[in-house]
């Protein structure tokens, strides 16, 4: 069926996900005797996904997040003292919907980053709006956004993400007084509920 008269109509509609499972699906419907409306169904579903998938790419790589790091490579054996279940209830993101703040703290080697990591990937599933950067690397954008006459925009952008991930928060010790307000006013802010 490579040849299917829809092929050149999908494509044309920019309906990807449907035009690489046409086949499949048209197989499927032929064997399980699937109605029209059920064959419908099952290719709007592949566009959906793909679609989704798509989006997700997108927004994964415009965060910052590492694609490997996620919750279901986090190794939680290594990790015995940390509570699983919490940890999945925070990939709920329900914390980020109520407009709470999570600061995860412990020894160098831990899992901290993969897990807020996971966590910020877990939220860009969720549609919303994730930044994961390094402090130092944030602080060192905003002193280039001030020098380069751009400043008013990063901020304005950081203050209307869902999520911004710190990592290494305190590692460093802060690049100069300037430094030290811009992190503060970010801190500090209190988003609309």
């Amino acid at each position: 069926m490579l040849t299917h008269p829809l092929l050149p109509k999908l494509r044309q509609l920019k309906l990807g996900g449907m035009a690489l499972t046409l086949d499949d699906r048209a197989a499927q419907s032929l064997e399980r005797q699937l109605s029209p409306t059920e064959f419908l169904a099952l290719l709007l579903d592949d566009e959906l996904e793909r679609r989704s998938q798509q989006r997700l790419g997108q927004h994964l790589k415009l965060s910052g997040c590492d694609e490997l790091k996620t919750l279901a490579s986090f190794d939680f054996a290594a990790a015995p003292a940390l509570n699983r279940a919490f940890v999945q209830d925070l990939a709920a993101c329900t914390f980020i919907t109520r407009h709470e703040n999570l600061l995860l703290t412990g020894p160098t080697g831990t899992g901290k980053s993969h897990l807020s990591n996971g966590l910020a990937i877990e939220a860009l599933k969720r549609d919303l709006r994730v930044l994961y950067r390094p402090t130092q690397r944030l602080l060192t954008d905003l002193h280039a956004a001030r020098a380069s006459g751009t400043h008013s925009r990063l901020p304005t952008k950081l203050l209307s993400l869902d999520l911004l991930v710190l990592d290494d928060f305190g590692l460093l010790p802060l690049p100069g007084p300037q430094a030290a307000q811009d992190l503060y006013e970010i801190i500090r802010h209190q988003p609309t509920k």
